[in-house]
């Protein structure tokens, strides 16, 4: 296992093998962007090569998951082998993991017999693809525009409301005060009115050369069923489609209702998305 420390050097071997597959390595080439971007300090990058080729890719963005890929499956079980090995020798610390549902099984398995940790399912997501609207979809009352500096406070609370529905370890106030006014500054977050008040809010996160992801939907309960969250996904793909060629989004599979409304929009499901957790016995 080869362990990176210039985020560029990284980026060479990696994005060849992120842009073969821009849709289901979103997440993954997002982050590497975030990572060249200076966002993140100390981030772990390595990758398994034997003879120039790039067998396996690891990122990891503490505190968040650590991101596994792999391009040869037949060498899979003995890749899965060296990188666990190598990540008890060097005293990474790991509390989580993101992959391709195969592989983040496997890891969990054999993490679990190397480390005597148990796994936890934390998430269990499907990875939704757009290329073309669904135009004969009936639109809620109302409409959609940019979120501005006025709207911080209100984002502010629904950010926190979402981790909180979403079973997502919350983040310090003043760190989602320093998120969010980024993300309006960079005219991200997207706002649906009606009758003058916001009842529904979508972000554009994670762009790559193709390709944009669709996060952060979030609708107050006491405005929910009222199709605002569909209507504004739908509203907010078309306009994100006007610069991308598709648009990317990951679901809570466990939501039936969300599932629905996303596959009704147009998105279709291209991949298995797994997050585990791990903690000691």
């Amino acid at each position: 296992m080869k362990q990176f420390e210039d985020v560029h050097e990284f980026a060479l071997r990696a994005e060849p093998i992120l842009s073969t597959r821009e849709d289901v390595h979103s997440l993954f080439l997002g982050v590497l962007h975030a990572i060249k971007a200076g966002r993140y300090e100390n981030p772990f990058m390595a990758t398994i090569e034997v003879g120039g080729e790039v067998l396996a890719l690891f990122q990891m963005t503490p505190p968040h998951p650590l991101n596994l890929i792999f391009t040869d499956i037949d060498r899979l079980e003995e890749c899965m082998d060296l990188l666990i090995r190598k990540i008890v020798e060097i005293e990474i610390e790991i509390s989580s993991i993101i992959s391709l549902k195969p592989w983040a099984f496997l890891f969990a398995e054999k993490w679990e017999a190397k480390t005597g940790m148990t796994h936890k399912l934390l998430m269990d997501q499907g990875i939704y693809r757009l290329d073309n609207v669904n135009e004969s979809l009936k639109d809620s009352p109302g409409s959609w525009r940019f979120a501005d500096k006025d709207d911080c406070p209100l984002i502010e609370k629904w950010y926190s409301l979402f981790e909180e529905d979403a079973g997502l370890p919350s983040t310090a106030k003043e760190d989602v005060e320093k998120r969010v006014a980024s993300f309006v500054e960079q005219q991200e977050v997207f706002m649906w009115e009606h009758n003058g008040k916001v009842v529904s809010m979508m972000k554009k996160a994670r762009p790559s050369n193709h390709g944009v992801t669709v996060s952060f939907v979030f609708t107050p309960r006491e405005e929910r069923k009222k199709g605002y969250a569909r209507t504004l996904v739908t509203a907010g793909t078309k306009e994100l489609l006007k610069e991308y060629k598709f648009c990317v989004l990951y679901t809570d599979l466990m939501n039936r209702t969300s599932n629905k409304i996303y596959q009704e929009i147009g998105y279709q499901q291209i991949a298995n998305s797994v997050q585990f957790g791990f903690i000691a016995k």
